[in-house]
């Protein structure tokens, strides 16, 4: 697990590429929060927009989310207790003034940057 990306993946970097190619301009890596401590893929400090770019299995895509078989306990706990840590860290985002937007993994980059641009610049792309 030690040699999973968890920055600069492959999702990532095509979708910061689409938005950069849109003329938008961001800031990578961004502590948003401190105790507990989450960190944003993606942050727009004057939209208050902040990105997250979940991998499928990590974080239990509902399309995709696979169950292992092996070790199924675990891994159940781990991919749960994940999505409890994103919904946590929406909320206090929410409550701090920020809008947060969390993209798949599967979806595609034009896709996303549509969304992530709508929100930028005013629109309703907000979740």
């Amino acid at each position: 697990m030690a040699r999973v990306r968890q920055k600069g993946t492959d999702v990532e970097l095509s979708l910061r590429k689409e938005l950069h190619a849109r003329g938008l301009r961001y800031r990578l890596q961004v502590a948003l929060l401190t105790k507990p401590r989450r960190v944003a893929d993606i942050v727009f400090p004057r939209a208050k927009l902040a990105v997250f770019v979940d991998g499928c299995f990590w974080h239990g895509c509902p399309e995709h989310a696979s169950w292992p078989k092996s070790n199924a306990q675990f891994w159940r706990d781990k991919i749960e207790t994940n999505r409890a840590r994103d919904a946590d860290t929406d909320q206090r985002l929410s409550a701090l003034g920020w809008h947060v937007i969390r993209v798949w993994a599967h979806e595609r980059p034009r896709e996303a940057a549509d969304r992530i641009e709508n929100a930028v610049r005013g629109g309703s792309g907000l979740q």
